[in-house]
């Protein structure tokens, strides 16, 4: 009997095996057991977002032809302007693993779909096979899988409440009720996100808490808005850039249904804490973790790693910035990075090596001697964390150029334990002039961003990882934002001028990802 818990993908229970195992005839089984009136489908798009497609069928025949070929799209319209409308014509075919029943929608079995050619070949523009692509790679040249977990940090948007125990400016972090307002609606993403990914580590309030929000916008004018955070178990790479699209789509449909806007947008307000998405990267080998040594220090592949990362630093923000808003996020001592270098436990640098309990385990049993066995974790918990990216990022895009980042710096070993060595740091960056002057600044504008990724694109393009046409994609929009001399502009204005184009910048991309 297969061993079921509450918050398990209530499909393993029905079915009796885990999701890796499901084949068509069990999900036949859900459908006739559970009333299922239809099947959606969900992609993701050039745009990053979460697509879906809707499917009923009134006989089996119907449904098994659906689950064993999936259905046609119109590619031209999914990744304009980079299919051709005479060619545009893609498939979409479900991952049986990815299937759950959708919590807003009775009667749905949805799934997780990728993109065929007509060939019956992955799309090769398609963000997730360019994903695939870089998760390949890595796994034949190291020898080694990649497994990443995601921090998604949002703005939930709702009418003023009573004034009773206002959260203070800047002070929401792990805040409980009755202080933070909204703790029944993050209960029930919770709830609903573990059952359909099985990944979710926790979820709190977060630093950002603004009692009246000042914008043009009817959405936001005089709204209350406080930050959570949503994050994630690791998972592999593929798997986890699934799980983080499809948690985005959970979180803005559960706010709606509860009066509420959730944003991911970089930044709100000039005074408070930005959105932003670090991603921790975890290194195992045989499933077992292999980022520490013997004594518990960073091993030497965990610090090749490291070095790879350095090396993509600057033109990963292509992928993980990419509005200009994005930058207005990443100023000095705000706990969001400016220079490229790494620390330990370090939240002023762009890479830090976070507690992993590599030294310590078993700390319970400190404080409760009662407690005499140990838990075996064989797998080890210790990660890298990069701290660039924000809420804009195209989510497969940044984690395919983190996976090549990776592996150039597994692969590169005497150039990348070099960068290493040499970007490391130690203390508040910002308090040390000298220092702070000898390390390489990051781009300060989508344009900026868009002219290094240009600068750089080899780091992507070779062995075909991504295609010469979404490097200019990305590299295009991230010029349409215009924005190579905002701050000048800004700093030219008078204070009450300044905030206005700031609250215009900011506000302006409140859905865009």
């Amino acid at each position: 009997m297969y061993q079921s818990y509450e918050l398990e993908n209530p499909l393993s229970k029905i079915i009796d095996k885990p999701r890796e195992n499901f084949t068509r005839e069990d999900l036949i089984h859900v459908i006739e057991k559970e009333n299922i009136e239809r099947i959606t489908f969900h992609y993701t798009a050039l745009d990053g977002k979460l697509k879906e497609l809707k499917l009923p069928f009134s006989n089996r025949h119907q449904a098994e032809r659906i689950l064993a070929e999936g259905e046609r799209v119109d590619g031209s319209s999914l990744f304009k302007g980079m299919v051709d409308v005479s060619v545009s014509d893609l498939y979409v075919v479900p991952l049986y693993k990815t299937a759950f029943l959708n919590p807003l929608e009775r009667g749905s079995l949805d799934f997780v779909c990728r993109y065929l050619t007509k060939e019956g070949e992955l799309a090769p523009f398609a963000l997730d096979t360019i994903l695939h692509r870089a998760n390949t790679l890595f796994r034949e040249r190291t020898n080694l899988e990649f497994y990443t977990l995601g921090e998604l940090e949002f703005y939930l948007i709702s009418h003023q409440r009573s004034g009773d125990y206002p959260s203070p400016k800047q002070r929401g972090y792990h805040s409980a009720a009755p202080f933070s307002k909204k703790g029944r609606v993050l209960n029930e993403m919770l709830t609903e996100i573990t059952k359909i990914t099985g990944n979710i580590k926790y979820a709190h309030s977060e630093v950002g808490c603004i009692k009246d929000v000042h914008s043009d916008l009817r959405e936001l004018k005089g709204m209350h808005a406080q930050q959570m955070e949503v994050e994630f178990l690791p998972a592999p790479v593929e798997e986890s850039a699934d799980n983080l699209v499809i948690a985005r789509w959970m979180i803005r449909n559960i706010a709606s249904r509860h009066g509420c806007i959730a944003t991911f947008t970089p930044k709100l307000e000039e005074d408070a804490a930005g959105n932003g998405m670090h991603v921790h990267m975890q290194l195992r080998q045989n499933g077992k973790n292999v980022m520490t040594d013997t004594d518990g220090d960073l091993s030497e592949k965990a610090r090749m790693m490291i070095g790879g990362l350095c090396h993509y630093a600057d033109s990963l923000m292509a992928f993980g910035n990419t509005v200009s808003s994005a930058y207005l996020r990443l100023v000095p001592n705000q706990e969001a990075p400016t220079r490229v270098c790494w620390s330990n436990s370090n939240r002023s640098a762009m890479i830090r090596t976070p507690l992993g309990w590599s030294t310590v385990n078993n700390l319970a049993k400190i404080l409760n001697p009662q407690q005499l066995n140990d838990l075996d974790n064989t797998v080890g918990q210790q990660t890298v964390e990069i701290r660039t990216p924000d809420g804009s990022a195209i989510t497969h895009l940044l984690l395919a150029g983190l996976t090549a980042a990776a592996e150039w710096g597994l692969t590169h070993s005497e150039e990348s334990l070099n960068l290493a060595k040499d970007l490391y740091v130690t203390g508040n960056i910002f308090n040390n002039k000298e220092l702070l002057n000898k390390l390489t600044s990051l781009p300060q504008s989508c344009q900026a961003s868009s002219r290094i990724l240009l600068e750089k694109r080899e780091l992507y393009e070779r062995d075909n990882l991504f295609p010469t046409s979404i490097i200019d994609y990305m590299a295009k929009l991230l010029q349409k934002e215009n924005d190579e001399f905002i701050n000048p502009h800004l700093i030219g204005l008078t204070t009450d001028d300044r905030l206005h184009e700031t609250r215009k910048i900011m506000h302006k991309d409140l859905h865009r990802h």
